[in-house]
């Protein structure tokens, strides 16, 4: 039997391509993986810090037991939630009641793809950036609304049509206050004056909506109407145990951090940071540096940022008693949508002036 060598290459070439597709393929995934971990540690982190904050504004020691400083407490909490029983409404949409918080807490996990950590450190730059997160974000009520009518309880679908409005009463002045698409463009263009390039100085009007729709859209105090325990018991949530409502409690977080980080790239620079007359950058020479190490400081800058809004985020739960759901709409639709449209209409007339 004679073997042809030309065939022999050519199942030698098939078969590396093939190794190298499949190599390719576990390779793609690993950014992935490390986004889901970092996500992960960012939640306990702020769930560690809200309980902090709130016992030392409260005057209360809060967690010291479990671990150094009570670190591991938030892992604690997670643990005994996924070992609860999952309980199901007896005359309830079974289908709508266990679809209800996967699609809360995907709808937030997919936000996370336009996020830029760094120069170039995106999953994926799509070119509409925070209109994207806007659009997704509008999918979490859906969920919401399908948790509250599956649950078969009246304070459940209060709390999900409460989830809806809310949703829409501040999407459109969150949306107005975006004054570009791409967020890579968005930083660059903030770095070229430093500390007061800033767009939180260019346009403070923008910043403080963008402020209060965002708390909106996370259902924070004193926006969280859906869940008013005094009113609804637990709004959406009432029926809900074990890890379906572990899955409502991350959302919250994960919603909470992916807001912090938009303000941070919209607002703050993102990963470019400097105080006035002492640049950061050319003073550690971080723009010189490459690799790793300088991916490394994007992500320390841009979190840190991210960390002082949660801090303010934080503070005015603990702070602000809880508005109610007239006051809540008339905010929205009566203040804020004008506001963010004049504003708007100020900046597009600047710049056409300026031409």
């Amino acid at each position: 039997m004679i073997i042809d060598t030309t065939e022999v290459q050519t199942i030698n070439s098939f078969s590396t391509s093939g190794f190298f597709k499949e190599v390719y393929g576990l390779i793609w995934i690993i950014p992935i993986l490390t986004l889901i971990l970092e996500i992960t540690i960012g939640v306990l982190v702020i769930v560690w810090l809200e309980r902090e904050i709130s016992a030392a504004i409260q005057q209360r020691i809060g967690p010291e037991y479990a671990g150094p400083l009570g670190i591991l407490q938030a892992i604690a909490d997670g643990t005994k939630l996924l070992l609860k029983e999952d309980l199901l409404p007896s005359r309830g949409d079974i289908r709508l009641f266990s679809v209800g918080p996967s699609i809360a807490v995907i709808s937030v996990l997919l936000s996370y793809l336009v996020i830029p950590f760094g120069y170039r450190l995106v999953l994926a730059d799509l070119g509409i950036g925070v209109f994207l997160w806007i659009a997704i974000s509008s999918i979490a009520p859906i969920g919401l609304l399908m948790s509250g009518y599956g649950s078969n309880n009246k304070y459940s679908f209060s709390g999900g049509l409460r989830a809806a409005a809310q949703s829409i009463s501040y999407e459109i002045p969150l949306t107005l206050c975006v004054l570009s698409i791409s967020l890579l463009d968005i930083v660059e263009a903030q770095s070229k004056y430093g500390f007061w390039g800033w767009n939180l100085w260019r346009q403070p009007i923008g910043f403080l909506v963008f402020l209060i729709s965002s708390l909106a859209e996370c259902e924070r105090l004193p926006f969280d109407l859906p869940e008013a325990e005094e009113e609804l018991v637990a709004g959406y949530q009432t029926e809900y145990s074990g890890i379906k409502y572990a899955l409502f409690y991350l959302a919250s977080y994960l919603n909470l951090l992916v807001s912090s980080l938009f303000v941070t790239v919209l607002y703050l620079g993102g990963w470019n940071f400097s105080i006035p007359y002492i640049p950061i950058p050319e003073l550690f020479r971080i723009n010189q540096m490459a690799g790793i190490f300088g991916m490394t400081i994007d992500i320390f800058i841009t979190l840190a940022k991210a960390y002082l809004f949660l801090f303010i985020s934080i503070t005015t739960r603990w702070t602000l008693p809880r508005m109610r759901i007239d006051q809540l709409l008339n905010l929205g639709w009566k203040f804020l949508l004008p506001i963010s449209l004049g504003n708007l209409l100020l900046t597009t007339s600047s710049q056409l002036v300026s031409l």
